[in-house]
């Protein structure tokens, strides 16, 4: 694949890197030349010196073959206009801008720009790591409204079928992680030690499922 991506930060040149190293060829472009000194001695992409929304540095960074692009400077604006030329004007299919406001986020994701709010995202894997308990959302649609979470459960599940918990609980298990094993849950499958579960449900009904997980009621599973 060659992806393009708008702004050489921290972010864009460890994404650069990551692309590289699996083989991709990448185009990075930056308004400072200077930039690119957070790329490594032995980068082999391109370099463009513009500004990420123009049609002729797009056109220099190899667009017209682009497999994806990705803004990540730091502006909000840039970064969405930046993603719509590439899609729209160009035909790029696999877009996401980097948003720092995450009010803004929900606007253009109806725009259909997929969007990463920085300050949001930052918030959620911090509280996560202080509060591990809960609900850690892993991937959610376009809209925002629907969510893939993974979800932690209380010990008394443990031995209950996966079938009573979304009963209980009133939502669906998308997989069940298992000695590094994605399973999906038959009717019979039950929960042992050490499973993952992952469910896919409203964002607005993560906090209820996390609650029901969290605690079984007795004489609950089984009904």
């Amino acid at each position: 694949m060659h992806i393009v991506i708008m702004g050489c930060g921290r972010v864009g040149s460890s994404v650069a890197h990551s692309l590289e190293d699996q083989g991709h060829s990448v185009a990075v472009i930056d308004q400072d030349p200077e930039a690119f000194r957070k790329l490594r001695s032995g980068f082999k992409g391109t370099k463009v010196t513009g500004v990420g929304f123009d049609r002729d540095v797009l056109t220099e960074a190899g667009i017209e073959r682009a497999d994806a692009f990705a803004a990540v400077s730091s502006g909000d604006n840039s970064n969405v206009i930046a993603a719509r030329v590439a899609r729209e004007s160009f035909g790029v299919q696999r877009v996401v801008a980097r948003i720092y406001d995450p009010r803004r986020a929900s606007v253009y994701q109806r725009l259909g720009i997929p969007t990463v709010a920085t300050v949001a995202w930052t918030a959620d894997q911090m509280l996560r790591k202080l509060i591990p308990e809960g609900a850690e959302s892993l991937w959610r649609d376009p809209t925002g409204a629907v969510v893939l979470a993974e979800v932690a459960y209380g010990d008394d599940w443990l031995g209950e079928k996966v079938y009573d918990l979304e009963q209980a609980a009133h939502t669906r298990v998308a997989f069940i992680s298992r000695l590094g094993e994605a399973v999906i849950p038959g009717p019979g499958l039950v929960l042992q030690e050490g499973d993952v579960v992952h469910v896919i449900a409203e964002e607005a009904e993560l906090s209820k499922i996390a609650g029901v997980f969290a605690s079984r009621e007795p004489g609950r599973a089984g009904h």
